[in-house]
């Protein structure tokens, strides 16, 4: 056998014992007659003694980095030991070694702390993941999918596997197509989500599915996006929302139990996407910190503050009284901000990532004193009235932002983000779970006159507006006259599992009946014959005894990323393509031949 034991298990109640071991050269120190090398492999680090005789041979046959060698030895406890590493009490004692292949020497060191910058590594992706660091990331990978395997196993979950070649639907993002030899000038689509099979499977009366699976999406990248990502898939039949949140709570509550320790007792709170908007400023917020957004132009909404702010309106500053929105935080403990900093923050906003044109601040001294970048504009009173109303104290600094509706709160949001981070308030081993739920489930797309589904056109509505859907025909007259419509007010019977402002997992209760079904497809956009054409399959299987059906999918990558600390998902996935959607180290996606083109029947037509 080429080894006994590997190169990490080896400890100092191992002393005297002979063994062989198999792995990559990592050091290379010759000390006169004598030479140390550390020998690596998936499970550690050993080091290896040369004596005098072995050492002449090494002369003859020198080694190198990444050099494969196997080595048979003793086991001896080391003069000088390294307690960084789980062997470093030990070292063996060459009786013989061989070298099984020669390396090239590698393009950047294969340690933590490596030279190669991103490209390099993703070119040389293979020596890339002999790293520990990248080596951490798919360990972590590997425990969160069989803690997520073990939990749903023993929840009576089925592993069931659907197909990847299967019709293209497009609905939201880009398929990825593949044309049919057999069928010419007809073209599968991969998948963006098993969702129409997941459904299928519950009328076929499987109650409990899931699956880790691939999923495709063509559409532009960035750290968080791959054209190929992974979600642990489930779907229950016979639930209702409730029945999904308590079931899925304790599936990620297992998981940070499982990989990393954490015992996750508290209940995970609940917020209204209404709420989440107003308090935070996106459907996913952070919520392991306060400094939620206080918008002065609507005091009175359910979920604003309701303090007087009538000081807003008294003074005439155009900016405030012009803009369509005006949104404030209060920073806690930063009233002491200088001059410089101020400045800096408000060039932070004016990024084009942000879009904002500036940014007024309110000073709120400990001494009960206000100052202001518009103190020209409002007295000390009128500055504490608008403090109060952002909830700020003595200490603070408010932030204002204002401008258009949407730009603003989005901008404000991300402000709120940033100055959680510079305070140390986003820590990386802090965890807060979140549902959101009560979502629209329609958003108006405006430049096509229509309505599109929120989360994708399968969602049910709350039970209580299921009559609302099915009695209104969709039609807008009047593009400005949106909101007016009844569909304006329905909300979608949906949930998003949010951890430290990432949504981790979405989900919905299902349409069942065909009726409600198709007016769902009527509402965005698809006469009869069109919908029979995409999804006739799943309007028929809706005639055959649909059960009340839900689930949820979670970004497996993602939550991976978060689990580990990293800002991108691709430091999580073992061959990850750039942001150009391109896998460097193979040179994919590549051009094909001639005859692949005449076999398909398909003529290439670049413009």
């Amino acid at each position: 056998m080429f080894r006994t034991k590997t190169c990490g298990e080896l400890n100092i109640n191992n002393v005297g014992e002979t063994v062989t071991l198999a792995g990559w050269v990592q050091t290379v120190r010759k000390f006169g007659a004598i030479t140390f090398v550390d020998l690596r492999d998936r499970y550690g680090i050993t080091q290896l003694l040369f004596g005098e005789d072995l050492n002449k041979d090494l002369e003859a046959n020198p080694l190198g980095r990444e050099f494969v060698l196997q080595a048979t030895g003793t086991v001896t406890e080391r003069s000088n030991k390294n307690k960084n590493i789980p062997t470093g009490e030990i070292e063996i004692i060459l009786s013989s070694f061989k070298i099984l292949n020669k390396s090239e020497v590698p393009p950047f060191k294969i340690e933590d702390d490596t030279d190669g910058g991103d490209d390099l590594r993703m070119k040389y992706r293979f020596l890339d993941l002999r790293r520990n660091a990248v080596k951490r990331n798919l360990e972590l990978r590997y425990a969160v999918g069989r803690s997520s395997r073990n939990y749903l196993h023993e929840n009576n979950f089925m592993d069931i596997e659907t197909p990847f070649l299967i019709k293209s639907t497009p609905e939201g993002a880009r398929d990825f197509v593949v044309p049919s030899r057999m069928n010419p000038g007809q073209f599968y689509a991969l998948p963006q989500s098993p969702q129409t099979f997941k459904q299928l499977l519950m009328v076929s009366g499987y109650d409990r599915y899931y699956q880790i699976v691939k999923c495709f999406r063509d559409e532009d990248l960035r750290a968080d996006r791959q054209p190929e990502f992974t979600q642990i898939d489930c779907e229950m039949c016979f639930v209702e929302q409730e029945d999904i949140l308590s079931m899925f709570e304790g599936l990620v509550k297992r998981i940070f139990k499982d990989v990393k320790g954490i015992d996750y007792n508290e209940s995970v709170e609940r917020m209204s996407w209404e709420e989440a908007m107003w308090q935070f400023g996106n459907d996913k917020p952070d919520i392991r910190f306060g400094m939620q957004l206080c918008n002065l132009k609507f005091p009175a909404h359910t979920f604003s503050t309701k303090a007087n702010i009538s000081a807003l309106i008294a003074a005439n500053f155009a900016v405030f009284n012009e803009a369509e929105t005006v949104i404030a935080i209060a920073v806690p403990g930063c009233s002491e901000y200088t001059r410089k900093q101020t400045d800096e923050l408000t060039e932070w906003v004016k990024r084009p990532q942000i879009g904002m044109k500036g940014m007024v601040f309110i000073k709120c001294n400990a001494d009960g004193t206000y100052k202001s970048s518009v103190d020209k504009f409002y007295n000390e009173q009128q500055l504490k009235a608008i403090a109060d109303a952002a909830g700020a104290k003595a200490g603070d600094l408010v932030l204002i932002l204002a401008g258009a509706e949407e730009r603003t709160r989005k901008a404000t949001s991300e402000l709120r983000l940033e100055m959680g981070k510079r305070m140390g308030m986003r820590k990386e081993n802090e965890f807060k779970l979140l549902w959101v739920l009560d979502f629209p489930l329609f958003e108006y797309a405006e430049e096509d006159n229509r309505w599109v589904a929120r989360h994708h056109p399968f969602t049910s509505p709350k039970p209580s507006d299921i009559d609302t859907m099915i009695s209104n025909n969709p039609a807008i007259e009047n593009a400005a006259e949106y909101l007016k419509h009844p569909y304006a007010n329905i909300k979608a019977n949906a949930y998003d599992m949010v951890l430290n402002g990432n949504e981790i997992g979405g989900g919905s209760i299902r349409i069942f009946q065909r009726e409600l079904q198709e007016k769902m497809f009527e509402a965005l956009g698809m006469d009869a014959e069109e919908q029979q054409h995409k999804f006739g399959f799943l309007l028929g299987a809706f005639e055959y005894g649909a059960p009340p059906h839900g689930g949820i999918a979670f970004g497996f990558d993602r939550l991976c990323s978060i689990l580990g600390g990293s800002e991108s998902i691709r430091d999580f996935i073992a061959f990850p393509k750039n942001n150009s959607g391109r896998d460097v180290m193979i040179d994919a996606p590549s051009t094909i031949d001639a005859k692949q083109f005449d076999e398909l029947q398909i003529k290439l037509d670049l413009k």
